[in-house]
């Protein structure tokens, strides 16, 4: 069993509270996995602006850092052989397109490899319907391609979430809220885990976000969502937003579960004697099934597992030196949650600060991947 020395956990601990003292954010966590056993535990900086000390309990909006677990839920039921990763969505929502469309070509791999074809649309601009899940359907039932199905790598933002949320609610009957708590968190013991708070949950003990102006000091590359940082951060501090189902962008977790969901993957599916996934479907979902120079939403090289993103590229946010054997997700605000079987590591970054431009959040989740890959290679 491997493990880190004290002067390598402090080592770390100076690169993790760098970022507080300069004022990036107002508080983070910081979460490792080594060989199965977590082997650090940050936490530092306050809950929001006028907040309260930052703990490792204190539960954050990890935002598309959800994504990987609602697929993993989607992995299970075609391991238990409810659907295929080459069916259609109209076999299970027939409403979803008619058929002898191009729309009704779309599978469930182009769902979970962003390759649909509908990555936005008018529902992205009305956070107001967000919170009506049959509103979100019915989008989704009216939206058109913007690129052919199955060709064009381009991140969906939302939509990924919405369409693999009723794709679980059709095939199993069960809110895709439930179905992922019951078959990814409650198993792992990810405790402070779901997504969004639910209708009786308190959205104050969620931290508070905060959106930052951005760093004048680079050129803009023209990368990424271009979503401005205050109206994120106001619009995900909603009560409402936070008590919504969005598969996509609300997930709410800590470092701490997000890691040991990592590290469970990173370990071929199982931790602890839990199964989350079989080592195949682990291996089969980590690998590259979509790779573009330049993605249709992001405007940059992308590649793409099903529903995780894949280490190897220059821009990628899993360190500087990452190769394709490390997945995972990052999540607006550097959030970014990784598994890398060859370390057999599990890591989560948390934060409660949004940049305004995405290099710039990719820089400090660089900066925190590499020190962690400092000390475990």
């Amino acid at each position: 069993m491997s493990s880190l020395t004290d002067e390598e956990i402090e080592r770390l601990r100076g690169a993790f509270d760098r970022h507080i003292t300069v004022g990036l954010h107002h508080g983070a966590q910081l979460a490792v996995y080594l060989d199965g056993e977590l082997v650090v535990d940050f936490a530092g900086g306050t809950t929001g602006p006028d907040g309260e000390e930052t703990t490792s309990d204190q539960r954050h909006l990890v935002f598309s850092c959800t994504k990987p677990f609602v697929a993993t839920a989607i992995h299970q039921l075609v391991e238990e052989g409810e659907l295929s990763y080459d069916d259609r969505l109209v076999e299970y929502w027939p409403e979803f397109a008619n058929e002898g469309s191009q729309k009704a070509e779309i599978t469930v791999e182009n769902v979970l490899d962003h390759t649909a074809g509908i990555p936005v649309g008018e529902l992205d601009e009305h956070t107001e319907r967000w919170t009506d899940w049959e509103a979100v359907v019915e989008a989704m039932e009216e939206i058109e391609p913007l690129f052919t199905p199955g060709e064009q790598p381009a991140y969906h933002p939302t939509n990924y979430g919405w369409l693999t949320g009723e794709l679980i609610n059709r095939v199993t009957g069960t809110p895709v809220r439930e179905v992922v708590a019951e078959r990814v968190f409650d198993p792992l013991g990810m405790d402070d885990s779901s997504i969004g708070v639910g209708e009786d949950g308190d959205p104050d003990d969620v931290a508070t976000l905060a959106g930052f102006e951005e760093f004048d000091r680079c050129r803009d590359p023209g990368e990424g969502l271009g979503i401005p940082a205050p109206g994120s951060a106001k619009t995900f501090n909603d009560p409402a937003i936070r008590r919504a189902v969005i598969p996509a962008a609300n997930g709410i977790s800590t470092a701490r579960d997000m890691a040991r969901f990592y590290a469970c993957l990173a370990n071929g599916g199982t931790l602890d004697g839990v199964e989350l996934l079989s080592e195949d479907t682990v291996e089969h979902a980590t690998s590259i099934h979509a790779e573009t120079d330049s993605d249709g939403t992001l405007s940059r090289p992308a590649r793409y597992g099903l529903g995780v993103w894949i280490g190897g590229l220059a821009n990628d946010m899993f360190g500087t030196v990452s190769t394709d054997s490390a997945f995972g997700h990052a999540g607006l605000g550097s959030n970014f949650g990784w598994g890398d079987p060859e370390l057999n590591v599990g890591f989560a970054y948390v934060t409660n600060g949004i940049r305004e431009e995405s290099y710039e959040q990719a820089a400090r989740m660089n900066a925190m991947a590499d020190a962690v890959r400092l000390i475990v290679e």
